[in-house]
């Protein structure tokens, strides 16, 4: 798990509030139900009308892989192919059969599975090719959607403030209520622009970055599984995977070696 993204946004929520508290100003002043509900709920449906249903049935799921997706140990992965090499290498690739039950990544065991069965070099590449381009789609896609949440959320709220303002217009007559009415008015453009730039835009990168790692965690098994299956030497396979990590993520005695 990495928290960086909870960690962050919590961070820029406690400014905004602490800010308040020490200007002397009461944070509940901004939570007006009708103004959040505005920008929330309109937010939503605006980036809902911009996509399939499915970008927006699928966006509680993408919340959670950007605030809490699991995060794949590059050296494990290694270790892991390595493993499967030598046993390959002593046994043949049936012998991997039982190994591939116990592998908690569904796209290795998967790979894995598929050389075991006999498939053809080339058209294992082509399945795990065409696997990590439909991963790269979805997380665009949810990447998008939430970009759009952060594109429309400030224009939502100005159209709260909009709203807000004719309800002022209409009680001209009380001046003594004109001085809550207009700062009222003022806080559905305040939770637009903080949703985006707090929320939504935070999340959509994050997203973005999520599926970078993980379309290169695939690529590194692609490429560790068709080395299992060629019969590559264990040692071989070790380097030529790590070669496709930065140095900083390289295992320090591998390193040394080198």
């Amino acid at each position: 798990m990495d928290p960086g993204t909870l960690i962050g946004i919590g961070l820029a929520f406690a400014a905004v509030f602490g800010s308040m508290i020490m200007e002397g100003g009461n944070p509940a002043a901004i939570l007006l139900p009708p103004a959040m509900f505005l920008v929330f709920v309109g937010t939503f449906g605006v980036a809902m009308a911009c996509g399939l249903m499915k970008d927006a049935t699928g966006a509680l799921a993408a919340v959670k892989t950007a605030l809490m997706g699991k995060k794949h140990s590059a050296d494990e992965t290694v270790a892991t192919l390595v493993s499967f090499a030598e046993r390959a290498r002593r046994e043949g690739l049936l012998a991997l059969e039982e190994m591939a039950k116990s592998v908690d990544d569904p796209f290795m065991r998967k790979g894995i599975e598929l050389a075991v069965d006999g498939t053809d070099p080339d058209e294992l590449r082509d399945i795990m090719e065409a696997e990590i381009a439909s991963k790269k789609n979805a997380d665009k896609a949810g990447a998008k959607f939430f970009a759009d949440m952060g594109g429309f959320a400030p224009t939502l709220g100005i159209i709260g403030t909009v709203l807000g303002l004719i309800h002022v217009l209409e009680n001209l007559s009380q001046p003594e209520k004109l001085g809550h009415l207009i700062a009222g008015a003022f806080v559905a453009t305040l939770w637009g622009v903080l949703t985006a730039n707090v929320m939504w835009l935070p999340i959509g990168n994050k997203l973005k970055r999520v599926g970078e790692v993980e379309a290169h965690h695939m690529q590194l098994v692609m490429e560790g599984v068709l080395a299992v299956q060629a019969g590559a030497n264990p040692r071989v396979i070790e380097q030529k995977l790590l070669s496709y990590l930065p140095a900083a993520e390289r295992p320090e005695s591998t390193e040394k070696a080198a």
